[in-house]
């Protein structure tokens, strides 16, 4: 018998200081049957990062062909496509075709450094992409907050990302491996 999603509701409050966006957002996130802890808090923290009045949460894992999270225009054009974890180059260059912007979030340590040392060369082309990497450490933290109801506050100032659940708070620090032109 197939496992059904998880839900997990979500009241994400952001302070971007960085790019002056402060709102809350009331998330309901299916988590789906093979997905980790880490990598939920990690779409979630993508979320926060890209925050936006239009961004959205998509069926994820479950479809090929979407990303984790997207920004659509009013009109229906593509304006933001964020992926998570290690997609192939071919998967970048259909992204990049369909969206202005193509943001990857890869994570795992040592595995996510050496996709990125093979796949670098071949995303240089692609100037609406940015590739930005949280660090195994941050992630496994992350995933300590996870919990099926969840009120959590994120506050980005220079590049910093500081993510609180109640009393407990995790620090990250996304690394910029490629940043879009």
């Amino acid at each position: 018998m197939a496992q059904n999603a998880a839900i997990y509701k979500v009241e994400l409050s952001v302070s971007d200081m960085d790019r002056h966006y402060y709102d809350t957002h009331k998330l309901t996130v299916a988590k789906h049957p093979s997905e980790t802890d880490e990598r939920l808090m990690v779409r979630i923290v993508a979320f926060a990062l890209n925050a936006h009045e239009h961004l959205e949460m998509t069926k994820g894992l479950s479809t090929d062909d979407e990303p984790d999270i997207w920004q659509k225009s009013l009109s229906g054009e593509l304006d933001v496509w964020v992926a998570l974890g290690l997609p192939s180059e071919k998967l970048m260059r259909q992204s990049c075709g369909k969206a202005d912007k193509v943001v990857v979030y890869p994570y795992g340590g040592r595995t996510a450094e050496m996709w990125w040392d093979k796949i670098k060369n071949s995303t240089s082309r692609f100037e609406n992409l940015q590739v930005t990497s949280f660090s195994e450490k941050d992630t496994t933290e992350l995933a300590k907050l996870a919990s099926r109801t969840m009120k959590l506050q994120v506050n980005i100032q220079d590049g910093e990302v500081m993510v609180s659940v109640g009393d407990s708070i995790v620090y990250v620090t996304p690394l910029k491996w490629k940043t879009a032109a």
